[in-house]
């Protein structure tokens, strides 16, 4: 069964109901300190390529593309490559990438008021600033290091992108 919010968009129940009511794997995939590490290592890579923190609104689209596996896949492994370059040459990505996006608005707020609450991250203006706090050692994964590895590439790569741009590529408002 799906539910269909105000936009007219479906998503998966499971995604909006509380986390502990959660599929244990949608809850691993969607855990408010994995999404919050995530955000983290996104806005560090952000701040280290312009002075600015991320603006806040790239969370909804730094995580779809991280936390789905054919996306995360699909990605460069260098900045060298325009987003639009890559989005003409991933059309599937952008197909489905609006559902995915709305999909996760939950979890994704979860994850910032996590990142918030404790110290991750703070927000400036609408800006997510990292702070300057040691992350607990996240356990080994393949999976799990996949995800930073690509937060940190969207981070840099997001920051050579006008936010609006980004958006418009991605085919979502915000």
């Amino acid at each position: 069964m799906t539910t269909t919010p105000p936009t007219g968009q479906s998503h998966a129940p499971a995604i909006d109901t509380a986390f502990a009511e959660r599929p244990p794997i949608v809850a691993a995939m969607y855990n408010p300190a994995l999404i919050a590490c995530l955000l983290s290592t996104a806005a560090d890579a952000y701040k280290r390529q312009v002075s600015s923190g991320m603006p806040l609104a790239l969370s909804f689209i730094v995580a779809p593309l991280a936390l789905h596996r054919g996306t995360r896949d699909s990605l460069p492994t260098t900045t060298s490559i325009h987003l639009r370059t890559w989005m003409e040459r991933n059309p599937l990505v952008r197909a489905g990438f609006p559902d995915r996006a709305q999909a996760l608005v939950a979890p994704i707020r979860q994850g910032l008021r996590f990142a918030l609450r404790h110290q991750i991250l703070e927000l400036r203006a609408d800006t997510l600033v990292p702070q300057n706090r040691l992350l607990p050692k996240v356990p080994e994964h393949p999976e799990l290091d996949d995800i930073l590895c690509i937060g940190r590439l969207l981070g840099r790569w997001l920051a050579k992108n006008d936010t609006a741009t980004v958006f418009a590529l991605m085919g979502v408002a915000p």
